[in-house]
This record gives C-alpha cells, structure tokens and sequence, in this order.
C-alpha cells in the first residue's frame, strides 16, 4: 500500500511552539507511526511543485492524508481536481483536523463544512459509538485527550454513512469527531482532533485511529464500471 501525508507545512516555520512539538513537521510526526505498519509512506507538502501531489504520484497513490489550516485558499483548483477525480477512481482520502476547510473536503461533502470553535486547552473525550467499526479496533470506550481545540455542532457536513466517534469537550460541547463518506469508488474519513499547539498526534489511540483508517480507505480491489451506451447481454427478440 503507497500512502501520502499531506501537510501544508506552514505551522511549523512561523509559530515556535508549533516547531518544537513537530520538529519534522505534523507530517512528519504522522509519517513516523505510519511507518510502523505494513504501507510505504512519503510526504508532500503546500510549498513543493505541484503541492508534492504530482500526477505520477496520485496514480499510485492508495490512501492520501490531508492536514491543512491557515493556507487552504493557496492550494491550486487544478491540483483539487486532480486528488477528486483519484478519489473517485478509487483512492483513499483521510481528512484530518481543520482539513475540514480545505478545498478538497468541501468539494466532495458538496456543503461548507463549517463549524464552531475554540481555543481554550480543553479536556476533549471521543466515545466510539460505532465499537464495532474496523476504525475502532483496538480501543476502549473512549480517547481522552487531557488538551485540545473545540470543535462544535452544527458541523455542516452531508450524513454520515457512518458515525464512528463522537466527541465531548470540557465546556459543554458535542461534535461529530470520526465520520465516514463514500464518493465515486474511494472512501473517505474524516477525523477531528490534531490541533498543531497540542501534541495530538503523538497520542497512540489516536495513532490507533488513523492507522486503522489508513487500512479501512485503502480500496485496491474495486472494480472498473463500464458507462455509456453498451450492447444487450442475450438477444432481444424483434417486437
């Protein structure tokens, strides 16, 4: 399985405090414990030709990683093309964090994907409601992060196919924290926590989580539909 982590890289340069908790970058910190597993990982980021998400590359790209923040509005329309039409064909699409806002995400769920939020190092609780779900392997009932940024309700996303988490934070708030969608042949996931002043990322439920996503986008074996005008499979009797 080829994985690429996307990351827009731009945290990490201009905020101290982000740079010394991801000193190779959120990507980076990701692309470490995905390496732990059976998948061979590489890192793209915003400022590299073509956002590091060259043609050649999406081609044989299995499952894509998304971070990004502060610079949705640089990544090029063609590039978002690019990644949908992939995801369409088949690749896996991980969304994490306020990826929600990127061009990519908003394109595929159709809706603003808005949101509330805020920024308070608040104690944030993920119950796995869907236990069963191959994303929830190998956890309990729930991920306790002891600090991270709020994300409340009305999430402004399409249903869900599925619900695999949701979350509660310290001041009061709910929120849809691990969804699930399908477009085209690909799958997508969609996972809340990973704000870059907060070391989310090193934390190994949630390490859990998104290794467990990586294997459940990953659609290697869907087939080719055939469109169009196509040809009768037995005789039509003339009427």
């Amino acid at each position: 399985m080829n994985v690429v982590v996307w990351n827009e890289n731009r945290h990490e340069k201009t905020n101290a405090k982000v740079a010394e908790i991801y000193p190779t970058g959120i990507h980076g910190a990701i692309a470490d414990f995905l390496n732990e597993e059976e998948v061979n990982v590489k890192t793209a980021t915003l400022e590299e030709t073509e956002h590091g998400l060259t043609e050649e590359i999406l081609n044989e790209t299995d499952v894509l990683l998304w971070w990004g923040h502060v610079a949705h509005h640089e990544v090029q329309d063609e590039i978002v093309e690019k990644v949908q039409q992939r995801v369409l064909e088949g690749m896996g699409l991980i969304v994490l964090h306020s990826g929600h806002f990127s061009k990519i995400f908003k394109q595929l769920m159709g809706t603003t994907c808005d949101l509330k939020w805020r920024e308070a190092g608040e104690k944030e609780r993920l119950w796995a409601v869907d236990p069963t779900h191959p994303i929830a392997e190998g956890l309990g009932e729930y991920i306790e992060l002891e600090q991270e940024e709020m994300y409340g309700e009305h999430f402004d996303i399409p249903t869900p196919d599925e619900l695999v988490f949701v979350s509660w934070f310290e001041g009061g708030e709910v929120f849809r924290s691990g969804a699930t969608f399908k477009r085209g042949k690909g799958k997508i996931f969609y996972f809340r926590p990973g704000h870059e002043t907060y070391p989310t990322y090193y934390n190994k439920d949630v390490q859990r989580v998104i290794k467990n996503a990586v294997k459940w986008v990953n659609n290697q074996n869907t087939p080719t539909h055939v469109y169009g005008n196509t040809k009768p499979l037995e005789n039509i009797s003339e009427k």
